[in-house]
């Protein structure tokens, strides 16, 4: 009886362990993308300090530039060229964001489907 009480104890905390790992990788696992929709164009954008990461979900864009602003602290990030990474995939690196928080980006696209300014609100973490 003592063996099958151990038993249960050690499966018991098997699945606490488990169950506590996916939630600190789910946690650890990256910034959340933030999709936002214009007239020409529609990206997705995943944000951290060092790094703008700019998916074109819908036009043509051949240069993509990105600024920041956090309004709640008075900080303002100059316009910074995003270098493509890929057809339709963009990465803006560099010190961008002097803190973490939530910071207004602007997102400048131009290509053969025009020119457009997409704005969006991103939560900036390490």
């Amino acid at each position: 009886m003592k063996q099958v009480k151990g038993l249960r104890v050690l499966v018991l905390a098997g699945l606490v362990a488990v169950v506590v790992a996916a939630f600190v990788i789910a946690r650890t696992s990256g910034p959340d993308p933030v999709t936002t929709t214009g007239a020409r164009y529609a990206v997705t954008v995943t944000a951290d300090r060092s790094a703008v990461d700019i998916r074109v979900d819908r036009g043509e864009a051949d240069t993509v530039t990105v600024a920041a602003v956090m309004p709640t602290m008075g900080h303002a990030v100059p316009e910074v060229t995003a270098r493509k990474a890929a057809p339709g995939h963009f990465v803006a690196e560099g010190d961008l964001f002097r803190m973490n928080g939530a910071w207004e980006l602007s997102i400048r696209l131009a290509g053969r489907s025009g020119e457009e300014t997409l704005t969006l609100n991103a939560l900036v973490t390490d």
